[in-house]
């Protein structure tokens, strides 16, 4: 059995109570934090083999649009206020992982800052890192790793990061969620 996971039911959609074959699907909470923790106590209960999580994201720059769909090579867990050097973290912290199975789209690395940036100078910054932002990946990645279970996410690009992200996402994270769906199960066969 795999794991399919995403942060809230709309992402998930009808998947969160039918599933495709030989996945069961859950939700993790929104945040890193609370995914990590969640994720944990879902892989500990039911095992899986895998893990994908499936969701919605803001993207920095034009290297990306809404409704582009993509695969995460890796989560970044970053702040503006540590590429500003107003903030650092303990060299010993860690801040990366990869995906450890690969999913057939176009692939990129995904910052996980600890909110929803709104400033376009950090959006700036944290663009230096990846095309997109996302909140839960670090938390869901490190929880796989921790417990060596293969994992991978897909996101849908839901909106531009900056002071309209939230009115764009709230205008296209649903039919961003459906394309991503519909794709995801192309993927799996």
């Amino acid at each position: 059995m795999d794991l399919l996971l995403a942060a809230f039911p709309p992402e998930l959609g009808p998947w969160l109570e039918a599933p495709p074959a030989g996945w069961r699907s859950d939700c993790t909470g929104i945040g890193a934090l609370t995914a990590a923790v969640t994720t944990a106590r879902l892989l500990q209960d039911h095992r899986p083999e895998r893990v994908l999580f499936l969701g919605t994201c803001g993207a920095y720059d034009d290297r990306l649009a809404v409704g582009d769909l993509l695969a995460v090579s890796q989560a970044i867990a970053a702040s503006a206020p540590e590429l500003r050097g107003a903030a650092f973290r303990p060299q010993a912290e860690r801040t990366r992982w990869a995906a450890t199975w690969p999913l057939a789209l176009r692939s990129h690395a995904v910052v996980v800052p600890p909110a929803i940036t709104t400033d376009l100078r950090d959006a700036d910054l944290l663009s230096t890192l990846g095309p997109a932002e996302h909140l839960e990946l670090t938390g869901v990645f490190a929880a796989c790793h921790g417990a060596g279970v293969p994992c991978a996410a897909a996101l849908g690009v839901a909106n531009a990061v900056g002071p309209e992200a939230h009115e764009q996402w709230r205008r296209h994270h649903r039919e961003v969620s459906a394309s991503l769906r519909a794709a995801v199960l192309l993927l799996l066969g």
